[in-house]
């Protein structure tokens, strides 16, 4: 007899959902982006014109994802949508994708945030974040090898944490920071790329995509599901924006611009050395606590490829003492660690991950939108709840934004970005190789 629980349960209210999303996307990117998009935008006002820019770009393609995610509720999210609409070559690719490039690339990059943070407590030589974001990938990954699950005290407290950190931020920007001139473009202002800062704007912005693999757990997922990401991603664009507000309050462009941790300066403008400690330490604990739900949830993801493709079987077994899926958890572990000895080597950690990850992500955020058109074309009879308000031109101006981002991240990235797109592309023979491996069979 098919016992309980063999598939997933709508379990989560749109309160819930919510609540993860807003947790999931404010996370440690918004601590080190506002800086490079400081850096790339030659006024304030363009600076938070770029956030308010974002939070519109982000509307459009949550009403696209609204359409998927009801139409097709799976916890495969895109990996099912890719799948229905282009077949499992392309699927493959995204799975392969998200185990070399976007998660790995994610874990490196929270983990440099966690080392920029923890240097500011107690620096451990000229490489001190990248070495603060080794340790921390490997014991997270150890601990995770072992069983070690995050109890939900510990989830509440890292994400109190991180709210008590933003709020303390923008108390101190706009109430107790001295407030500088108005910024201008200098005579020594380096060059300014918009289109860069947008990539930064919209990976700070990036997670709320993640609703599409709870589809299948959220309550009354055809009228909750609009409400959770535009909800979601208002309640995001708010804090992004006074956050911002009171970096260029209390610190001012030009200074933003050079910051190496621009929240821990701007507290030890207001409130002097122990205030930048102790929000750097906030800071510190909330990217740990990103690094390792990101940890987690990718092994997963890992594990499921082995699942799906013959080829990576050995990603998919689950050992039952630890109750974890120990072998992606070694090989993605191992993949990270690859991925800061490159952040190490170009002294940019943060923004070499940033590089590493944004062209492959629009990529496949474009295939997404297009998808939605495809899918629209190929089952025209099936029930879409949340049909695309004036369809097409909604998904049209999502994939034209995706392609653009796409162009800038590659245009304008570096060498992370091109060894990104090389990584990709050693998935096309992998896939030739399953493909004959699962005739033989």
């Amino acid at each position: 007899m098919k016992t309980k629980g063999t598939a997933p349960q709508p379990t989560l209210s749109a309160i819930d959902a919510g609540a993860l999303i807003v947790g999931m996307v404010i996370g440690a990117g918004i601590f080190e982006t506002p800086a490079l998009v400081a850096a790339n935008t030659p006024s304030a006002s363009l600076a938070l014109f770029a956030w308010l820019l974002g939070a519109g770009i982000s509307f459009v393609g949550a009403i696209c994802y609204a359409e998927l995610a009801t139409a097709y509720p799976h916890p495969g999210g895109n990996y099912h949508y890719l799948m229905r609409a282009f077949g499992k070559n392309l699927a493959f690719l995204f799975a392969w994708a998200r185990m070399t490039i976007v998660q790995t690339g994610s874990i490196a990059l929270v983990a440099f945030v966690f080392g920029d943070y923890a240097s500011e407590l107690w620096r451990l030589g000229d490489d001190s974040p990248a070495i603060y974001a080794g340790i921390a990938i490997a014991l997270l990954t150890s601990l995770n090898v072992l069983g070690v699950r995050q109890g939900k005290w510990t989830q509440n407290w890292l994400t109190a944490a991180k709210v008590l950190g933003l709020l303390l931020i923008i108390v101190a920007g706009i109430a107790l920071a001295k407030p500088l001139a108005p910024d201008t473009i200098t005579a020594t202002a380096p060059k300014t790329t918009f289109g860069l800062a947008m990539v930064f704007v919209l990976l700070t912005y990036g997670g709320w995509n993640e609703a599409a693999y709870i589809s299948a757990e959220l309550r009354e997922n055809q009228r909750n599901m609009v409400r959770v990401l535009l909800g979601s991603i208002s309640i995001i664009a708010a804090i992004y924006l006074l956050i911002n507000f009171a970096y260029i309050h209390g610190l001012g462009l030009e200074e933003m611009a050079k910051s190496k941790a621009v929240a821990a300066d701007l507290m030890r403008r207001a409130m002097g050395e122990n205030g930048a400690k102790f929000v750097s330490f906030l800071i510190a604990v909330s990217a740990l606590g990103a690094a390792n739900a990101t940890i987690f949830t990718g092994a997963r993801t890992n594990y499921a490829l082995g699942q799906d493709f013959s080829m990576f079987r050995f990603l998919g077994s689950w050992y039952a003492r630890g109750n974890t899926p120990s072998n992606a958890l070694f090989v993605q572990g191992a993949i990270a660690l690859l991925l800061v000895f490159l952040g190490a080597i170009t002294r940019k950690g943060f923004e070499t991950m940033v590089d590493y990850t944004a062209p492959v992500f629009w990529f496949f955020f474009l295939l997404s939108g297009i998808a939605l058109m495809v899918l629209r074309r190929k089952e025209p009879n099936l029930p879409r709840p949340f049909p695309v308000p004036f369809y097409p031109v909604i998904p049209l101006l999502f994939c034209a934004t995706s392609a653009y981002l796409l162009y800038s991240s590659l245009v304008y990235t570096g060498i992370g970005g091109t060894i990104g797109v090389a990584v990709l592309l050693t998935g096309v023979p992998l896939l030739l190789l399953s493909r004959q491996t699962r005739e033989s069979e």
